[in-house]
């Protein structure tokens, strides 16, 4: 088995376990801003880890070392702004993004440039 086929089946075995902060099921302030908070009163249940509450983010939930900031598709993540970057890639090692701040033109001429290049390109649209 290849590393990359290694990298791939760690991914997609990997826990998914979304931490929501306390109560968010109690208050509907909460339900439109659904991401973590660290519970800090000096009684909270969910603190003190009390049985039958959600749990808490600990080292243990993280990505192991191989996979950490990979794609779902097992290649690196990389921003680039220009056709420059684009072409000190490696192909089979990177999923391309082009940065939010390149305007239409010059992203069509990334997309086409990547295209020739074969390099993947996440946001094409």
């Amino acid at each position: 088995m290849s590393s990359r086929d290694r990298k791939l089946r760690l991914i997609r075995s990997k826990r998914r376990v979304r931490f929501l902060r306390h109560q968010w099921w109690k208050f509907r302030k909460f339900l439109n801003d659904l991401k973590w908070r660290r519970p800090k009163g000096i009684d909270n249940p969910m603190r003190l880890r009390c049985k039958g509450l959600p749990q808490r983010p600990s080292p243990g939930f993280g990505a192991p070392k191989e996979i950490r900031g990979l794609h779902p598709s097992g290649l690196k993540p990389v921003v680039i702004h220009n056709v420059k970057e684009l072409e000190k890639l490696n192909p089979t090692e990177a999923i391309v993004y082009v940065g939010r701040t390149v305007g239409r033109r010059k992203k069509a001429e990334i997309v086409s440039k990547a295209r020739e290049l074969g390099v993947v390109v996440a946001n094409e649209r």
